[in-house]
C-alpha cells in the first residue's frame, strides 16, 4: 500500500455537509427517524453518488443499503464498512453518518488511486440503527446477524402503530435481497466516540477494544381507570404513580452503581389514555442499564426486579416485564484491532483504547464475522442533542486509519 494513501477530506466533509441539509432540525441538526421521508431522500442521495461512482446498490429485505467495489477475485467473502444514516428525534450531523460517507470515501479514494483489492469492499447503510422509531436499536443488524427473526424485525412497529414493514413499502425501500445468510471476511465501523475522553486527551484515534454489557427493557403497567374526584386514595390503581415508582427506582439504582461507571436510564414513558380528570389504566416504560462488568450488570436488573416488585404494592396495579433485550459483553476480533493500531500507528496518529459505551451495528456484526469498531472524537463528547460536533481535523485521521486498514484486510 503507498504510504501517502489518505482520503479526500474535502470530499468528505462536503458529503456530510450535504447530508445535513436533509432532514434539517430546529437547532442546527437533524431529525431524521428511520424510514420517514428525510431518510427517504438521503438514502436516494446515498444511491445516486454510488450510482456515479459505478458501485452496485442492492437493498435487503429490511431495507440497509450495501454499496459494492467489486475486487479482482469476486467469490471472496467481502469486507464491509458500516453505519447508519438515521437519527434520534434531536441528533446531530455526524452520528452514523460519518461511519457510511467515511466508507463511500475509501472505495472512492481506492478509485482514484487506481487500486484493486483482492476482496469487494461493501459499504452498508443499516437500518433504524438508532431505534428512535422503532425498537429495538440496531434491528436490521441484529436480523443480519441471525439473532432474531426478519419477520419479528418487519412487525416491529413505532408509537403510531406503522410497522417496519409498512413504512419500508411507503419510502420504496423494501428490498429483495435476503437479509443476512452470506460469508463476510470483516466488518469496519467509524464512530464519533459519544463521550468525551478522546476529545479531552487530545488523542485522534479511539480503538474500541469491546462494548458494555447492556440491557434493556419494556416494562408493562395495568391500572384501572376512573374518576381523579370522588375515586378514594385507597381504591385507585394508577398506571401512571406505577410507572413513576420505577423510574425512579431505577434512576436510583443507577447513582449507587455509578462509582463503578453503572448507568441506568428511564427513557420513555406511553400512558392510556393520558388524560387529565381521568386515572390511567396502562402504562409502557422502557429503561435501559449498562455497566462495564456483566456481573454488576447482572445485580442492577435484580434491583430492578425487586424495584418493580415495591412498586405494585405501593401502586396496586400490576407490573411486568414484557420484554427484554440487550448487547455488548464481549471483545472484538483482536487481530482487527492490531490491525487498527497498526494502521494508526503507520500514519503517526496517536490511540487510546476505550470500551464503547454506546450501541452499534458492529456488536451484532461481531457474532458474523471478525469486527472492528474506531471512534473519532467529537467536542466536549455531546452527542444525541442537535449540538453535536467534530472539526475536520478530528475527521480526517480517523477516516485516513479507516482507509489504511480496510484496504488492507481486503488485500489479503
Amino acid at each position: 500500500m503507498a504510504t501517502n494513501l489518505k482520503i479526500d477530506g474535502d470530499r468528505l466533509w462536503a458529503s456530510i455537509m450535504a447530508s445535513a441539509e436533509i432532514g434539517k432540525g430546529v437547532a442546527g441538526g437533524l431529525r431524521r427517524l428511520a424510514l420517514t421521508e428525510a431518510d427517504k431522500e438521503v438514502r436516494e442521495l446515498l444511491a445516486r453518488w454510488a450510482g456515479e461512482a459505478g458501485y452496485s446498490v442492492r437493498v435487503d429485505r429490511l431495507g440497509s443499503m450495501f454499496l459494492r467495489r467489486e475486487g479482482t477475485e469476486p467469490d471472496l467473502p467481502p469486507v464491509l464498512i458500516g453505519s447508519h444514516l438515521d437519527t434520534q428525534y434531536a441528533g446531530g450531523r455526524f452520528d452514523g453518518i460519518l461511519g457510511v460517507l467515511a466508507g463511500l470515501e475509501v472505495l472512492k479514494t481506492l478509485d482514484g488511486a487506481g487500486i484493486q483489492t483482492r476482496r469487494a469492499i461493501e459499504v452498508v447503510n443499516w437500518t433504524n440503527e438508532e431505534g428512535a422509531r422503532f425498537s429495538p436499536p440496531m434491528v436490521a443488524s441484529l436480523a443480519f446477524a441471525g439473532k432474531e427473526s426478519v419477520e419479528w424485525a418487519l412487525a416491529r412497529a413505532d408509537k403510531d402503530g406503522v410497522t417496519i414493514a409498512q413504512a419500508l413499502a411507503a419510502v420504496g425501500f423494501n428490498g429483495p435481497e435476503p437479509v443476512g445468510g452470506r460469508k463476510i471476511d470483516a466488518y469496519f465501523e467509524l464512530h464519533i466516540e459519544q463521550g468525551p475522553k478522546l476529545d479531552a486527551a487530545g488523542i485522534p484515534i479511539g480503538v474500541v477494544t469491546g462494548g458494555f454489557p447492556t440491557k434493556a427493557m419494556r416494562i408493562e403497567v395495568t391500572g384501572e381507570t376512573s374518576h381523579v374526584g370522588p375515586t378514594p386514595m385507597d381504591r385507585r390503581r394508577n398506571a401512571l404513580v406505577g410507572a413513576a415508582h420505577v423510574a425512579v427506582a431505577i434512576d436510583e439504582i443507577g447513582w449507587r452503581y455509578a462509582p463503578s461507571e453503572g448507568k441506568t436510564t428511564a427513557a420513555r414513558l406511553d400512558l392510556s389514555p393520558n388524560l387529565p380528570g381521568i386515572l390511567s389504566d396502562r402504562a409502557t416504560l422502557y429503561c435501559d442499564m449498562r455497566h462495564p462488568d456483566a456481573a454488576q450488570l447482572a445485580a442492577m436488573i435484580s434491583d430492578v426486579e425487586v424495584a418493580i416488585q415495591a412498586a405494585e404494592r405501593r401502586s396496586r396495579c400490576a407490573i411486568t416485564i414484557a420484554e427484554q433485550w440487550g448487547f455488548g459483553g464481549f471483545s472484538f476480533d483482536d487481530g482487527l484491532v492490531g490491525l487498527v493500531r497498526a494502521a494508526a500507528r503507520d500514519l503517526g496518529h496517536a490511540t487510546m483504547d476505550l470500551k464503547s459505551e454506546a450501541g452499534h451495528d458492529a456488536y451484532h456484526m461481531a457474532a458474523v464475522c471478525p469486527t472492528a469498531l474506531i471512534f473519532a472524537p467529537c467536542r466536549n463528547g455531546i452527542t444525541h442533542n442537535e449540538a453535536e460536533d467534530m472539526t475536520f481535523d478530528q475527521m480526517v485521521p480517523a477516516a485516513d486509519v479507516l482507509l489504511r486498514a480496510v484496504t488492507a484486510r481486503a488485500d489479503r
